[in-house]
């Protein structure tokens, strides 16, 4: 915490506090008690805290008011109501203009955004769903070793994930990335647009391209027995693999893959075809479980071995473990009833603010560890709002 000579509080021009200070304001001035800026920074704050409601929050700001208005030098003694945060989530904030400042901020910082492989996924809050309408889903950008989300859009109900992946993507510097999506987002014109800009692209082949998945498939299979004079060409496959243990199993995973369907398989900007295969073996009881994918790529095989190539497909699974999981489970975004469609959206651009805020603090090695901290510790959360 800083001060200057006349004891007033120091903001850093890069903070958190200083981007969010940038966002428009659609309530009423004359009747403004509680300015915008102030107001999210005691729920990012409470959230850094370990309160995951409304409610929740407005208690936690209650109860460390004096400490919080002495901080932010905030003339106002009193605690906003939680009614108060509820209509700034559902009315007042423009979730489109918070999502760009959040994303902006986290880009911002020197240790974000150097991470290659983006991971695209949608997820559905439960906390919005009821019998009259869907609930709200969201479209995420993700770097699965940073913990960062690049950006996040909505679905509509009418309409699934593929019309929005574009958009999405429009919004983020593909410039040497790789985008990896589930079978949905195999589309040829996305994968135009993403080698367009710049990026590269790792797609699945499943029931949504049936014949890329059985072409591919067909071409991994062993070799059938030729018929007299005839033969086939020797196959390009190139193999790897790895072994982990953990969680009560033991995992291989061995990718095996080729290029000798490039000009074959109707595809733009197709480099390599694969087969991934993967067996969990139960530690305890020996029961064994396999599973096969097939997919392609645009990344040049003669720049990715099958070894990175196998990495990069692994790391897009954190999107469920590292995001949707902490979301849903550390962070109670699924059992926070909204029922309006932007606050609970707001509300996700908090919750993914939180966990690109604790992605770099590496003294904490679970978020649930962290939170207990900083509700111990509220002036350091307060320094991580309001310094660089």
């Amino acid at each position: 915490m800083e001060s200057n000579t006349e004891g007033e509080i120091v903001i850093d021009m890069g903070s958190l506090y200083a981007e969010m200070s940038k966002l428009s304001d659609k309530r009423d001035a004359r009747g403004i008690r509680y300015q915008l800026v102030n107001l999210l920074a005691f729920m990012v704050m409470a959230k850094l805290c370990g309160e995951d409601r409304p409610s929740g929050m407005a208690e936690w700001v209650a109860h460390r008011i004096d400490l919080l208005t002495t901080a932010l030098q905030i003339k106002r003694q009193s605690a906003p109501h939680h009614s108060t945060y509820r209509r700034i989530l559902s009315e007042v904030i423009d979730v489109d203009e918070f999502e760009q400042v959040i994303a902006g901020y986290l880009s911002g910082k020197r240790h974000f955004g150097r991470q290659v492989v983006v991971a695209i996924d949608g997820k559905i809050m439960r906390g919005t769903v009821c019998d009259e309408k869907s609930g709200l889903h969201l479209l995420a950008a993700y770097l699965p070793e940073e913990g960062l989300v690049l950006m996040e859009m909505q679905v509509e109900s009418h309409e699934n994930e593929i019309p929005v992946a574009p958009k999405l993507l429009q919004c983020i510097d593909l410039r040497g990335r790789v985008v990896i999506g589930d079978a949905i987002h195999t589309q040829r014109k996305v994968s135009v647009q993403i080698v367009a800009a710049g990026g590269d692209y790792i797609w699945f082949a499943k029931g949504n391209q049936p014949q890329i998945e059985e072409d591919i498939r067909l071409w991994f299979e062993p070799d059938v027995q030729m018929i007299p004079g005839m033969g086939c060409p020797p196959k390009d496959f190139e193999t790897a693999n790895t072994i982990n243990k953990g969680h009560g199993r033991i995992e291989k995973r061995t990718i095996t893959v080729s290029s000798q369907l490039n000009d074959f398989l109707d595809w733009p900007y197709l480099d390599q075809v694969f087969k991934l295969e993967r067996t969990f073996t139960s530690t305890k009881t020996g029961e064994v479980q396999s599973h096969v994918v097939y997919g392609f790529t645009s990344l040049p095989r003669d720049q990715v071995s099958p070894a990175r190539l196998l990495d990069m497909i692994r790391s897009y699974w954190h999107i469920e473990n590292s995001l949707h999981y902490r979301r849903d489970v550390t962070l109670l975004e699924d059992r926070t009833r909204f029922t309006h469609k932007n606050a609970a959206q707001v509300m996700a651009c908090i919750n993914n603010l939180i966990l690109g805020i604790l992605a770099k603090q590496q003294r904490f090695r679970f978020l649930p560890s962290a939170r207990r901290f900083f509700d111990a510790h509220p002036l350091q959360a307060l320094a991580l709002v309001i310094r660089l």
